[in-house]
């Protein structure tokens, strides 16, 4: 085997070994939230947003998992389809 090809072969290799050693990019923190998902578009219930469900009130985890519950629900097609 030439010398070029032994030079292309050893080059071919760091490249790909080169390619495994990817740092994962995640936060050092985790996931940071600004607030919890149920605390609303707005200060006040009904605040005229059209992200905000019509008798929500801000801050009502219940009622916010409620209606996750019933998306969820609403969305399944194997419900849709049987």
């Amino acid at each position: 085997m030439s010398r070029a090809g032994i030079v292309a072969m050893a080059l071919t290799g760091c490249a790909l070994v080169s390619a495994c050693g990817e740092k994962p990019q995640t936060n050092a923190q985790g996931v940071k939230y600004d607030a919890v998902p149920w605390s609303g578009t707005g200060e006040q219930a009904n605040t005229g947003t059209v992200f905000t469900a019509p008798g929500w009130k801000v801050g009502d985890k219940t009622a916010w998992e409620q209606q996750i519950k019933t998306r969820m629900l609403g969305q399944n097609e194997y419900n849709k389809e049987n």
